[in-house]
């Protein structure tokens, strides 16, 4: 992977603000995401986090400028966005009944011909996408019949399949244990390693401080600090986002940010 390759800006918003009914959930946002980095996205519940997700993904209308490698988001056609972008929700939605292996393969829908059948090269990736997520060997197996971890890996191997460059996850550790959530951002910075984008929903700071190249920390729709990890997870900024209930350390051999509970004095 180049320097130049690492350094292009893939994602750049601006000024971005989202109103849904009579209230703004964010307000005047600005994010950059470049290609080889993984950027977490963090606050406490109600910031406003899965609503700009979405709006970077084009499911809200928003005022500001949205950018797409360089190109106004509302101008890129579905079809070629979704090439580019791959989204995991947080409670995403597909029929019971479909496999596994059916769910992944829609990753490959963007990159289809006029026929729309996949080509062997297709049911490669398809595998392959599996196979990274650590879903292949549940192909088969319908989604009514999985538990909340096993079907987090499947929609996160779809969007795999998609071979995007930018991929928008949100909260993709949840439902999994420590071991797994371990080898989810191993396999995060395996993909930015291979010059992806990724900007990701963090609920646990820890994991967010010792997983990211840079951080954007949420507080009341508005971003209260950007930067490195250790310049976004301080006691000033995580006093203002969450109040008096948390303590920030750093890590005895690493330096990195580790976030406590404060236990309560009686």
């Amino acid at each position: 992977m180049t320097a130049s390759t690492v350094s292009a800006t893939l994602l750049l918003a601006e000024g971005v603000t989202v109103r849904i009914g009579e209230r703004d959930i964010v307000r005047d946002i600005a994010i950059e995401v470049r290609a080889g980095e993984i950027v977490g996205l963090v606050g406490p519940n109600g910031a406003g986090k899965s609503t700009l997700l979405r709006a970077l993904a084009g499911a809200h209308h928003t005022s500001g400028d949205v950018r797409l490698l360089g190109t106004p988001l509302h101008e890129v056609d579905r079809r070629e966005r979704a090439r580019l972008v791959a989204v995991v929700e947080q409670l995403p939605e597909a029929p019971p009944t479909m496999t596994v292996g059916e769910l992944v393969a829609l990753g490959r829908y963007p990159h289809l011909g006029l026929l729309r059948r996949p080509s062997a090269h297709d049911h490669e990736v398809v595998n392959e996408a599996m196979r990274r997520a650590g879903c292949d060997a549940l192909a088969p197996r319908p989604l009514g019949t999985l538990s909340g971890g096993e079907r987090r890996r499947a929609f996160i191997a779809r969007a795999l399949a998609q071979e995007a460059r930018l991929l928008l996850l949100d909260e993709p550790s949840a439902n999994l244990d420590a071991e797994a959530q371990a080898t989810l951002f191993e396999l995060l910075r395996a993909l930015a390693s291979e010059g992806a984008g990724i900007l990701v929903v963090v609920h646990d700071l820890t994991s967010a401080a010792a997983s990211c190249d840079r951080m954007v920390l949420l507080h009341d729709g508005r971003v209260l600090a950007s930067g490195a990890p250790r310049e976004v997870v301080t006691a000033e900024h995580i006093l203002a986002a969450y109040g008096p209930h948390v303590t920030v350390l750093p890590h005895p051999t690493s330096g990195v940010p580790i976030v406590i509970p404060t236990a309560a004095t009686r």
